[in-house]
């Protein structure tokens, strides 16, 4: 087995194919033994999308004319990753990734004198990277542009941010023990973490490590979410009896938040398409020891699950681009295209408009994205706010974030959170 090669292959399925990072690499470590090795691997992997725009333009300058063979690109680029940014000795990278090539001996020269290419010129090639926009934030070009106009002053903060490797973060489950009591438990296992001063629940963690070794996972004391996604719970403020529904609910995360800070609703019911996205959040919600009512529909088809009774309150974290959580899914940068944001947002509008009806007179529905591009956040809310006129926003007024022309902005790092956006509707 040679681990290298493995990792070229699940780079392949993502460049080729079109697979997600997390399902060809899930794939991919079936098959291997050790958890030395499914780290390494997925070290390479995740390091390959996450600076594939720089290495990929590095690759190009080392080559005559473009690999036509997916594999043995990605196996490139796996070699290149290793030789800048891993504290591999250079002659192992360049050996092993060799010795990859074994089942097409044809490559086994070329990837070779790419390598040792590389390293005799790396100087003049990095420089190269940093005069090329693209290479140097390591982003496709047309990101790079949208970001850069809807975020001109924190653009340059956000390509670094979205490089880098995010931190851990818990969510103390506080119906069954307190932050201070976790933070304790988490102290008499070595394990570091900091309170978040604005967000009761978060702590993150100094080194990531398994859930399996976080005290008290399996009983549901913890649970692994962001603290941008954890502060849709408070801001959507659920009170004792009230009707409640999440759209577009799976994993589940910010359904069992809400129900951990208050059980004494009169019914959740958590609706997504997908019935196997939908089975996480049965996972979750077993683990945790809390019920819900799990429903398979189409958020823009309400009238094929709905009962007919108004809800109080309404999360919808609405399908997005995910452009805030590319620190966590660096493959998005190379799948997302760009026109993927125009269906997106159209299909933002449609369940709006299918689920406003849903919401009883002077409830609220909080929406959220993990996207930072204004065209799926406030422009889409502002939107919104005009066409209906028994809509008004509630103001977020809070310590995290920019208050836009709607809403309020989380930008990937701040304050060591993804990028998230949330904005709070009442029908009057």
């Amino acid at each position: 087995m040679n681990t290298r090669l493995i990792a070229a292959r699940v780079i392949a399925d993502i460049l080729q194919d079109g697979q997600s990072l997390t399902a060809a690499l899930d794939h991919a470590l079936l098959a291997v033994e050790t958890s030395k090795d499914k780290a390494f691997i997925q070290a390479l992997c995740y390091g390959v999308c996450r600076y594939f725009y720089r290495l990929d333009f590095i690759l190009n300058e080392l080559l005559d004319k473009p690999l036509k063979d997916t594999e043995i690109k990605a196996l490139a680029l796996v070699g290149l990753y290793q030789l800048k940014y891993m504290r591999v000795k250079p002659h192992a990278a360049v050996s092993e990734t060799v010795l990859a090539t074994q089942k097409k001996p044809w490559a086994k020269a070329l990837i070779n004198a790419l390598l040792r290419g590389y390293l005799r010129q790396q100087v003049d090639l990095e420089q190269k990277a940093d005069n090329n926009p693209m290479a140097n934030a390591s982003h496709p070009k047309w990101l790079l542009n949208r970001i850069e106009q809807d975020w001109p002053d924190q653009a340059l903060t956000i390509f670094k941010e979205n490089n880098q490797q995010p931190p851990m973060v818990l969510r103390v489950n506080r119906a069954v023990i307190s932050r201070d009591a976790y933070l304790q438990a988490l102290t008499d296992q070595e394990l570091a973490a900091t309170p978040v001063s604005f967000c009761d629940s978060s702590l993150v963690l100094s080194k990531p490590v398994p859930v399996e070794l976080l005290p008290g996972f399996h009983q549901g004391q913890v649970s692994v979410q962001d603290t941008a996604a954890q502060l849709a719970a408070s801001l959507l403020d659920v009170q004792v009896g009230q009707r409640v529904l999440d759209v577009c609910a799976a994993p589940g995360g910010k359904a069992v938040h809400i129900l951990e800070r208050q059980p004494h609703l009169k019914k959740l019911v958590a609706v997504d398409i997908d019935a196997g996205r939908l089975s996480r959040v049965q996972e979750n919600l077993e683990r945790l020891n809390l019920s819900a009512q799990l429903l398979v529909g189409d958020a823009t088809q309400p009238a094929d699950w709905w009962d007919g009774q108004l809800f109080e309150r309404i999360l919808l974290d609405a399908p997005c681009s995910a452009i805030g959580v590319i620190r966590r899914h660096p493959d998005i940068k190379i799948l997302r295209k760009p026109g993927d944001i125009i269906a997106l947002q159209l299909l933002q509008q449609s369940i709006l408009e299918a689920i406003w009806p849903l919401l009883a007179s002077g409830g609220q529905l909080l929406y959220a994205t993990c996207s930072i591009l204004k065209q799926e956040n406030a422009q889409q809310v502002d939107a919104f706010l005009a066409t209906h006129a028994d809509a008004v926003e509630i103001v977020i007024d809070a310590s995290w974030g920019i208050p836009g022309q709607r809403g309020r902005q989380i930008l990937t790092g701040e304050l060591q959170m993804d990028g998230f956006y949330y904005a709070l509707i009442k029908k009057l």
